[in-house]
């Protein structure tokens, strides 16, 4: 039976502890990409997902539009997110997901210069649309193929009730799931006309 509640805010934490304690239950670990913002309002739920084995990485720190940004803005930004998430967890950031999956040479070049990789995904669940759980898990398990990253949103209404279904359906299909910064290859590799990475 769906819930109903108020609708939640893409910044809330309301159902953080579901999602770990989901994951929890099937032994995955995952990559969770926070805004700086979301880490001043909620260090709890930062430390409880990287207590919990997760990932906890950079999606910038007032969720700006990155292609607008002087790179020497686009630095300060990452810096000023990661700070925030290292004070939490101790754990400096590696990885960003760049907000609205939206970068351009510059954005790559900056973020490179201090040591990170941008990430991008290949699996979009539309949990942010509101869609339903039986929705969802119809998108993401029909369109993952290996190395695919999915995207997923705390706080989407749905996505709790979806996820279940999801990692179930995938298990019994072979996959295994690992963190984003385990799913990189090192140099050497290629990127193919995907954006997929392939050994060299």
């Amino acid at each position: 039976m769906p819930r109903r509640r108020n609708l939640p805010s893409p910044w809330g934490n309301e159902d953080t502890q579901e999602l770990i304690d989901i994951l929890g239950r099937y032994g995955v670990r995952a990559t969770f990409f926070v805004v700086g913002d979301w880490v001043d309002k909620y260090p709890e739920s930062v430390k409880a997902l990287h207590d919990a084995g997760h990932e906890v990485m950079n999606h910038s720190n007032t969720h700006a539009h990155m292609n607008q940004l002087s790179a020497q803005e686009i630095i300060a930004d990452v810096e000023a997110c990661n700070d925030k998430i290292e004070a939490v967890t101790g754990v400096r950031p590696t990885l960003i997901r760049p907000p609205y999956g939206e970068y351009n040479d510059q954005v790559i070049s900056a973020i490179r210069s201090i040591g990170m990789e941008p990430i991008q995904w290949d699996v979009d669940s539309l949990d942010w649309k509101e869609i339903s759980a039986q929705e969802i898990a119809q998108r993401v398990t029909s369109r993952v193929q290996s190395g695919s990253i999915v995207l997923f949103h705390n706080a989407a209404l749905h996505t709790p009730e979806a996820l279940p279904g999801i990692l179930e359906c995938l298990l019994q299909e072979g996959y295994t799931f690992v963190p984003v910064s385990e799913l990189i290859l090192e140099e050497p590799y290629t990127i193919d006309h995907t954006g997929r990475q392939c050994p060299a």
